[in-house]
């Protein structure tokens, strides 16, 4: 039988395992993804592409500018809507997450809305441009056995029919909800795997001049006869409609294309439509995250490890997300400056995230039960469609919908949730200090330099370009951020055993708007000890008196060894 050796094995080529590769090539530790479609991601899915998952890419060295010029303009993606029906009356508005300029003093990348079968494309040229990275479809993962040094895959090419070994030393599953990767190792999920189920209707149509006055990424359809969901991936030409589906009372094969078609067309307000149905398919709202995220050499990523209800848009943002804390754990082990307990530290710091991405998304799901509620539609259909017409004849009770309404508005907004979390392990380095305050933690985000925080972003100098303080962190290599009077830190920064980058404010970079002072909130001879990842491992607003003790034991702390060196 043929057999591969590569350091890393990823199985799945969706979002999460893409970037997985494309941060491994920054690592300079070479790669195979491999991905059982035959090809990219060809129907719409996830969407919504948070700020954080664009400064993750970012730093990964994907082709940003194709990356951003597939995603949608924010005048068509900035609002929700609910109507009568597609075209109908506008019943109430919300604003869909903070995607204006005002944000660029927050992220260098703001929220924008990037349909997946658009998106993973461009993820691959700039993988295929990476160097290092392989990316094979029609490969299907099959089996696996570990050992001391690794891990021997067997992996079917479903093209040639046949068979093959991969010898690796390590296995990132990032292969979806199903992960056959997640079945073999006995690793359950946890949580709702049957919340409700829908069919998915993907259709090809220009609605522009049906809401022409109202542009906007999400409808939701009231009238009782037709009650549903429109995902606008392109205003102009691609759409998806959501109805909710019982498989205990209709079989799957009633939804042929004549049959969706005619459910599209009764949730639309005018029958001059020209619409083509190109995909249909059942899906299954779950909220889970799994009970472990590591078996030995092979860890699950993405939706392998969790699934959130798609409300909020969470899954494939907490996805790419855990590839960025877990692919330099691993460079950092192999290339021999980081201990292998490093690696425990990814399942302490991402399943925290995940349970609560989950409950937040199941909260918005929940929420939006209240406005049907209010409007009496969840009645039995002859009911409900008395109710509905009652409630548009009624201004009181037209008042009442739009309070329920605007009771959704944290499901689309969630700055907070989607770039103040904060790792806890034995890896971060406290120093005591609370948490910023805020009054409510999904939608509010304040920038912090607490360690385990997010560096916060913020506009410098550097080598005569304007770039971002995120800008200042390399993926292969920690980052120790002083300040203009830290030359202490400097002294103390020798012999580390780690792979380490000194930037000293006032020195290599300029701060014009004074962000060292004002928004990471350090002291002249301050320094903060920041990971590949852009997570703060260990702050220390003051200069100690014995800095190279200090610093050596944050460094060996924050890689693992000092952790190590206790067992």
């Amino acid at each position: 039988m043929r057999s591969i050796e590569t350091p890393v094995l990823i199985v799945g080529g969706g979002p999460t395992g893409l970037t997985a590769g494309l941060l491994l090539a920054r690592q300079g530790l070479a790669c195979r993804v491999i991905e059982r479609r035959p090809g990219p991601q060809r129907a719409p899915a996830a969407h919504v592409i948070n700020a954080r998952t664009f400064e993750i890419w970012r730093q990964a060295g994907a082709d940003m500018q194709a990356i951003l010029a597939a995603a949608k303009d924010p005048r068509d993606a900035g609002s929700v809507y609910w109507v009568t029906r597609l075209g109908g009356e506008v019943l109430g508005r919300l604003p869909f997450e903070r995607q204006g300029d005002e944000m660029l003093a927050f992220t260098p990348t703001p929220l924008r809305n990037l349909s997946q079968h658009r998106l993973e494309p461009a993820l691959g040229a700039s993988l295929a441009n990476a160097g290092g990275a392989t990316l094979s479809y029609a490969q299907q993962w099959e089996s696996a056995t570990q050992d001391g040094d690794g891990i021997t895959s067997r992996v079917r090419d479903l093209n040639a029919g046949e068979s093959y070994e991969v010898r690796s030393r390590y296995v990132i599953a990032a292969d979806g909800a199903g992960s056959p990767v997640r079945r073999s190792l006995g690793i359950q999920p946890i949580g709702a795997d049957h919340i409700q189920a829908f069919i998915m209707i993907h259709f090809e149509a220009n609605l522009r001049g049906l809401v022409r006055e109202c542009p906007g990424v999400l409808y939701w359809v009231s009238e009782p006869s037709c009650i549903g969901t429109f995902v606008a991936h392109d205003i102009d030409r691609e759409w998806v409609f959501m109805q909710m589906w019982d498989p205990e009372r209709e079989s799957i094969e009633r939804y042929d294309a004549a049959h969706c078609e005619a459910i599209v067309r009764r949730a639309i307000a005018s029958s001059d439509v020209t619409l083509a149905i190109r995909t249909i398919a059942p899906w299954m709202m779950t909220s889970q995250v799994v009970e472990r995220y590591r078996d030995r050499r092979m860890f699950l990523a993405g939706d392998a490890a969790h699934r959130f209800p798609p409300s909020g848009g969470l899954g494939l943002n907490t996805g790419v997300q855990d590839a960025h804390n877990l692919v330099w754990k691993i460079a950092a082990v192999e290339q021999g400056w980081a201990d292998p307990w490093l690696l425990d530290s990814y399942e302490q710091e991402r399943q925290p995230i995940a349970r609560y991405n989950a409950e937040q998304s199941f909260r918005n799901a929940a929420r939006l039960f209240e406005v049907p509620e209010v409007m009496g539609t969840n009645a039995e259909p002859p009911q409900a469609q008395r109710n509905f017409a009652a409630m548009l004849a009624d201004s009181t009770r037209r008042r009442e919908v739009q309070a329920a309404i605007e009771h959704q508005a944290e499901h689309f907004d969630m700055l907070g949730l989607q770039l103040g979390y904060v790792y806890e392990s034995d890896t971060i380095i406290s120093d005591g200090s609370a948490p910023p305050a805020v009054d409510n933690p999904v939608r509010d985000f304040v920038p912090s330099s607490r360690p385990g925080s997010r560096l916060p972003h913020g506009w410098v100098e550097f080598e005569g370009r304007r770039v971002s303080t995120l800008d200042l962190i390399p993926p292969e290599r920690f980052a120790l951020l002083v300040g203009p009077m830290g030359s202490t830190w400097i002294e103390a920064a020798t012999d580390l055993g780690v792979p380490l980058q000194i930037v000293q404010i006032g020195r290599e970079v300029d701060d014009p708007s004074n962000w060292w002072a004002s928004v990471a909130h350090m002291e002249s001879d301050g320094a903060l000890l920041v990971r590949p990842d852009q997570h703060v491992a260990f702050r220390s607003r003051r200069a100690p008196a014995d800095a190279v003790a200090v610093l050596r034991y944050a460094v060996h702390t924050s890689t693992g060894t000092t952790l190590a060196s206790k067992m």
